[in-house]
């Protein structure tokens, strides 16, 4: 880890507005070099992520490998894919899954992050919360559409369903998900890296 990503790590972790975690015994979870290519923005880490401290570390991680056509070597290469989630905590639990990222989180640390991060030519929106971050009025009316009009979003954003299992409906409705943008997905990422 380069001087900078330690020293943001530590601020990280010494923000006052992460207090309640550090009081927790959480640190942050994400993965950030300054030779990462692309850059995946999930939601939170999950629990078992939070106290593995590898993001990605469930069900939703191995089927977005998956999707994404690599192995876990280069997942967790973090000078190929940067996991940079829209809080680096994990939020606790909801009565529908987990909590939401907390608000303000990523608009503090993900632009400073990035602009240290100049290899990155494709950012993968996973869900609905990065989507509304990133794309802001460019998103359509809903997740669904949004994915759907992928294509307009290239070459610097790729927007992706949560491949929670708790999708499986969605994916089910949707089959144009798995026939048409998986396999795009898999040309541009592997266009990037190989």
């Amino acid at each position: 880890m380069s001087d900078y990503f330690a020293t943001a790590y530590q601020a990280i972790i010494d923000d006052p507005m992460n207090a309640e975690m550090k009081d927790k015994g959480y640190v942050p979870v994400y993965t950030a070099s300054a030779k990462a290519r692309i850059m995946i923005v999930g939601q939170a880490p999950g629990r078992k992520a939070q106290a593995s401290l590898k993001p990605w570390n469930d069900a939703s991680g191995v089927l977005l490998r998956e999707w994404l056509g690599v192995t876990d070597e280069q997942f967790y290469n973090p000078d190929i894919f940067a996991l940079v989630p829209m809080d680096f905590y994990y939020p606790g639990k909801g009565v529908h899954g987990d909590l939401p990222p907390r608000k303000g989180f990523a608009d503090k640390w993900h632009p400073a992050l990035l602009a240290h991060m100049p290899n990155v030519e494709l950012i993968i929106l996973v869900g609905a919360y990065a989507q509304k971050y990133y794309l802001g009025k460019s998103a359509k009316r809903n997740l669904t559409e949004t994915v759907y009009a992928y294509q307009e979003y290239l070459p610097t954003y790729f927007p992706l369903v949560h491949p929670s299992p708790l999708n499986f409906r969605w994916r089910a409705v949707n089959t144009w998900f798995n026939a048409a943008v998986v396999p795009a997905l898999h040309a541009h990422v592997h266009q990037l890296i190989d």
